[in-house]
Parts: C-alpha cells; sequence; structure tokens
C-alpha cells in the first residue's frame, strides 16, 4: 500500500472525505474519536462494518473529514468512503465490500416540499362543508 489511499463517500446531504494509511486503527472523525463523534453505538458499527468485515480495524488508521447532512446520513457516507478507501488499497477486498453492498451509493434523498401541500405528499384537511 502507499503512504495514503483517500476516497470520498456521499448518503443524503453529507459529504466524507476519508485518509487510509497503515497503523493500529485508530478512527478520526473532524478531529474527534469516532466515539465522541458518533455518541450512538449503531452509527458506530455502520462506519467500522466495512473495516470489520475485510478483518482490517486494528490494520489501518482512518481520518475523515465530513460535513452536511445529520449524523445518520454522515455515519452512512464515511461508511462508504471507507469501503472506497480499502477497495483502492486492496483490489482483493472488492468481491467481499461488493457482496455485502458496502460499495453501493444509497442514493435515496428528502423529496422535496411542494406549493398547497403542508409536506412533500401530505395535503390539507378535505372540508366538505
Amino acid at each position: 500500500m502507499e503512504k495514503k489511499v483517500n476516497a470520498t463517500g456521499r448518503r443524503k446531504e453529507g459529504v466524507a472525505k476519508v485518509w487510509l494509511s497503515l497503523g493500529k486503527g485508530n478512527i478520526v472523525v473532524n478531529g474527534r474519536r469516532l466515539d465522541e463523534y458518533f455518541p450512538l453505538m449503531g452509527l458506530q458499527s455502520r462506519v467500522t462494518a466495512p473495516l470489520e468485515i475485510t478483518e482490517n480495524l486494528k490494520r489501518y488508521d482512518v481520518k475523515v473529514t465530513v460535513h452536511g447532512g445529520g449524523i445518520s446520513g454522515q455515519a452512512g457516507a464515511v461508511a462508504l468512503g471507507i469501503a472506497r478507501a480499502l477497495v483502492e488499497a486492496d483490489g482483493k477486498l472488492r468481491t467481499v465490500l461488493k457482496k455485502k453492498g458496502f460499495l453501493k451509493r444509497d442514493s435515496r434523498m428528502v423529496e422535496r416540499k411542494k406549493y398547497g401541500r403542508r409536506k412533500a405528499r401530505k395535503s390539507p384537511q378535505y372540508s366538505k362543508r
């Protein structure tokens, strides 16, 4: 592997830039530890899932800058970025990650609000008289 490998991940409005380097398994998100930035265990496991599946959790140090969206979208963006960086670092991991669905960009976005509606689809209460 080269010195550093970088990749980008996106989910909803969140955009994550990920740098992967050989190390001891430290994950830093926006200058803070993983458990500080993502306090919920579900989000932490979502972020580390690509590393756990490929058994590289203690092999790489991960540095992430993420912005936009909420914490759920940011966690998904970081996970996609880590998966893409792992493939760039070691091409043999592609089949494992692709089979588990980590390399697929989740394109679901929030539907925009329409005029005359309360939200995207909710309409005002119908009044017969």
